[in-house]
């Protein structure tokens, strides 16, 4: 039990790097609130897999990919902003969720839970982890190009659409490895609030990415640490939510101190 605690941080602290890289792309191609709405496409399938007594990551990964796949869907179709595909998406997905939840694993759904995790969870979730930030790493020159501008990426080669979709992917298979310490309601807030974080400290793309991945890191650790020691709740995402917004508020201090004026 106690060596799947374990394996459960050491996830943890993978998935906070995970979580720095790809809510900074997020944040530079203005998909940032797409973080809190994405999670909740794991409700529905979580909800059906406590229904069903199935793993409750295997339903939640259903109906998340399948929920991505439609926002790409409808925003290549429609021509609508990401942000207003994965709204339009996010309402159903929220009510559906709610609706065919188990009213006493709703909690879990969407707070999560501090269970062991089995070794091969853990190599699983920590496989899905690399491959996230090793993707991220390959298509690092086609992601800057269309951050910078989508016709000059597609003028050099880069399918717009295909890397939209690709970006989804990465960022859903994310929030997946963090349903089960941080729940489909708090799976995003270490992709949303850390890279905002680093944006109000530096315009240095490289500190960018460092005090993003620092500021995701810090909270994790900090999180699983009082909430074993100090809080003993039966999850330690409302604590590391809590910790990264507390963080993200001193920078916003730290920001107002060193600008000009």
């Amino acid at each position: 039990m106690v060596r799947g605690q374990e394996l459960l941080f050491v996830l943890a602290l993978f998935f906070s790097l995970a979580a720095g890289l790809v809510g900074c792309i997020a944040l530079m191609k203005r998909m940032l609130l797409a973080g809190d709405v994405i999670s909740h496409l794991a409700l529905p399938g979580l909800g059906l897999a406590f229904t069903f007594k199935v793993n409750p990551l295997v339903g939640g990964a259903a109906t998340l990919f399948l929920g991505t796949f439609l926002v790409w869907q409808l925003q290549k179709k429609t021509g609508l902003a990401t942000e207003a595909a994965i709204g339009v998406i996010f309402a159903a997905a929220l009510a559906i969720g709610a609706a065919i939840t188990p009213r006493e694993d709703l909690a879990e759904s969407l707070f999560g839970q501090l269970e062991s995790i089995s070794l091969a969870g853990f190599v699983l979730g920590l496989a899905a982890v690399v491959f996230v930030i090793l993707s991220i790493y390959i298509l690092r020159d086609q992601l800057s190009l269309s951050i910078f501008s989508n016709d000059l990426a597609a003028a050099t080669g880069v399918r717009i659409v295909r890397l939209d979709l690709y970006f989804l992917l990465l960022f859903s298979l994310t929030v997946l490895v963090g349903l089960r310490f941080m729940g489909a309601l708090l799976a995003s807030a270490l992709i949303i609030v850390p890279s905002a974080t680093a944006r109000q400290l530096t315009n240095k793309l490289s500190r960018f990415f460092l005090l993003a991945v620092a500021a995701s890191l810090l909270s994790v650790t900090a999180g699983f640490l009082l909430n074993a020691f100090v809080f003993g709740f039966s999850t330690a995402g409302p604590t590391i939510a809590i910790l990264s917004a507390v963080i993200f508020t001193l920078s916003l201090l730290a920001g107002r101190r060193y600008q000009p004026g």
